[in-house]
């Protein structure tokens, strides 16, 4: 077999584990996703790189020690407390490690199915373990894609009939993040505090956000960058994604509202982004490639390319407050509906000659579907709070309270297995006074 028909394999829906629990079709870690991230657990405080199959984690560092991975560089990447220099290795590493691992795990491989101490030295369970940041994050750039999230947006603050600004239908609209306050899920958020200009004050008043909200996005992770000055082409953009992450872009919308003019959001969103902590690689996503919406205009020759680029990935938005003990459901979209693809916000991103380093992280933007119930934002569902939601416990929600825990989930479901990104939690907690 050669390298594609041995890559190819690994999507086999039919490929079952000697890990049971990988088995499930409601569970996200089959042996179909084989997802990257970075752990430590109770017995060896390292952080280092691993795999998610089932409810265990294969211990990558570990297996390559027992010389059964092999890499194409002898490189010592995978001790290494962040993906980073593993991901450097490029992406013909990436799927020689998938198929490896595929054929290690799959039921009818004997070498670690059937040595228990082996085992034990390559496998933790994740409830053993603790989840890191899996990358350092060079860079941060945040979109504007879901053309349901821009209308409904555009229609709530100007005219219904122009929601859309002129440039919005040309191009993938984006704006420079912040790295630095990028966290991973299970991280407390803390309130932010900022100028509010309330309608009955001629100016500002300083407090704490009164209009704390999500975005449901997804983000890309850069595998391979380019030169300052190169562009990155759109049919060569997906080359250059090493896979995907649920991204929480948490927002004041207060602080925005009044920040915004003429230079776009900045403390209203720099105080926290919210990452899931396992990142589904591209080659996992292929059985669920889908075409696109149709774009209209048809965009400029530089943002075009050939084929299907959007993914099938269903997501949910649960709320729980602060001591229920049930959370409710307040959005289920899908990633399919998002206008502007990955790849052509890479291709926009870089058309300039702006660079991009491995690592960079891009947030997809809010992703909106066509129903009321498929809001990616509280702001669009509560039609900016005045169409409270009723939340399963009783009570309701304008925007979100201080000890409300917020989770995103996503996955594509297949025929028998699922391949899925686990969970982007948050709780809030109060401002500083």
């Amino acid at each position: 077999m050669n390298a594609l028909s041995d890559l190819q394999a690994t999507l086999d829906p039919s490929r079952k584990s000697w890990i049971e629990s990988a088995n499930d079709s409601t569970q996200d870690f089959s042996i179909q996703n084989l997802p990257f991230g970075i752990f430590s657990d109770t017995r060896d405080a390292t952080r280092r790189v691993g795999v998610a199959i089932g409810d265990e984690i294969v211990d990558l560092a570990a297996l390559q020690a027992e010389g059964l991975l092999k890499l194409p560089s002898k490189a010592d990447v995978l001790t290494r407390d962040t993906l980073n220099e593993f991901i450097a290795l490029g992406r013909d590493a990436w799927r020689s490690v998938r198929v490896q691992l595929s054929t290690l795990l799959a039921r009818d491989t004997a070498t670690l199915r059937d040595d228990t101490a082996l085992r034990s030295k390559v496998l933790v369970r994740q409830a053993d373990a603790q989840l890191h940041l899996p990358v350092q994050i060079p860079g941060y750039t945040d979109f504007y894609s879901s053309k349901e999230h821009a209308t409904n947006v555009g229609s709530m603050f100007r005219d219904p009939k122009n929601a859309l600004l002129p440039n919005w239908s040309e191009m993938p609209i984006g704006y420079n993040g912040r790295p630095s306050s990028v966290v991973v899920s299970g991280t407390p958020v803390r309130r932010p505090n900022g100028q509010l200009k309330l309608p009955d004050q001629e100016r500002p008043v300083f407090g704490a956000c009164r209009k704390l909200d999500i975005e449901l996005e997804t983000g890309f992770v850069i595998g391979a960058g380019n030169a300052l000055g190169e562009p990155v082409a759109c049919a060569d953009a997906e080359a250059h994604i090493f896979g995907m992450v649920l991204l929480n872009d948490w927002s004041a919308r207060d602080i925005q509202q009044w920040e915004y003019v003429p230079l776009g959001p900045f403390n209203a969103k720099t105080f926290a982004t919210t990452i899931s902590p396992w990142i589904v690689t591209l080659d996992a996503l292929e059985p669920f490639r889908v075409a696109q919406p149709v774009q209209e205009p048809q965009p400029l020759a530089y943002l075009r390319h050939d084929g299907e680029h959007a993914f099938d990935i269903t997501l949910e938005v649960t709320l729980r407050p602060q001591q229920a003990k049930q959370a409710s459901t307040i959005s289920r979209t899908n990633f399919k509906h998002m206008y502007w693809t990955m790849a052509q916000q890479l291709a926009h991103h870089t058309v300039s000659g702006c660079n991009t380093r491995v690592g960079d992280l891009m947030g997809s933007g809010t992703i909106s579907g066509p129903t009321e119930d498929s809001c990616g934002s509280l702001l669009e569902s509560t039609w900016n709070g005045s169409k409270p939601l009723t939340l399963q416990e009783g009570g309701s929600r304008s925007f979100i309270e201080d000890g409300d825990e917020l989770t995103l989930s996503g996955w594509c479901q297949g025929v028998g297995y699922r391949v899925g990104f686990g969970t982007c939690v948050g709780e809030i907690l109060p401002a500083l006074s």
